[in-house]
């Protein structure tokens, strides 16, 4: 994400989220009950940027000392995240961690602490569930 010619970039597993305003019915339709919002047990929001998942570890050295640095210059390979920028989510409050970029919050909140994903079936960019 990109604002005041500064980028803010999102690392591993996690989503960037710009938080909805503590509604009962979300922008998307999903109803969220008063316990849940009066407990900030769980809130929505729509990702604005995601990391680019978890990273794999290169299987093919079997040497005894996996974390020293080998003469293979291999380009990381991730597991692909299923939470994508544009997509709503809803996910454990507890779970996030609140930051300010650039005047504007947000909130970090690692894929393991989202709930559900809505996502527009008219975009045809990402592939639908």
């Amino acid at each position: 994400m990109s604002k005041n010619n500064k980028r803010l970039f999102v690392v591993g597993d996690r989503v960037l989220i710009k938080l909805e305003d503590g509604e009962q019915r979300t922008k998307v339709g999903l109803y969220l009950p008063p316990t849940a919002i009066d407990s900030q047990a769980v809130q929505s929001g729509e990702i604005v940027s995601t990391g680019p998942g978890l990273a794999l570890p290169d299987l093919t050295d079997q040497g005894e000392e996996p974390w020293r640095v080998g003469g293979s210059n291999r380009e990381a390979r991730y597991v692909p995240m299923q939470a994508h920028v544009g997509d709503h989510a809803l996910f454990f409050r507890k779970a996030a961690v609140e930051i300010t970029f650039e005047g504007d919050q947000y909130l970090v909140v690692p894929q393991a602490a989202i709930l559900a994903l809505v996502r527009d079936t008219a975009r045809e960019d990402i592939p639908s569930f």
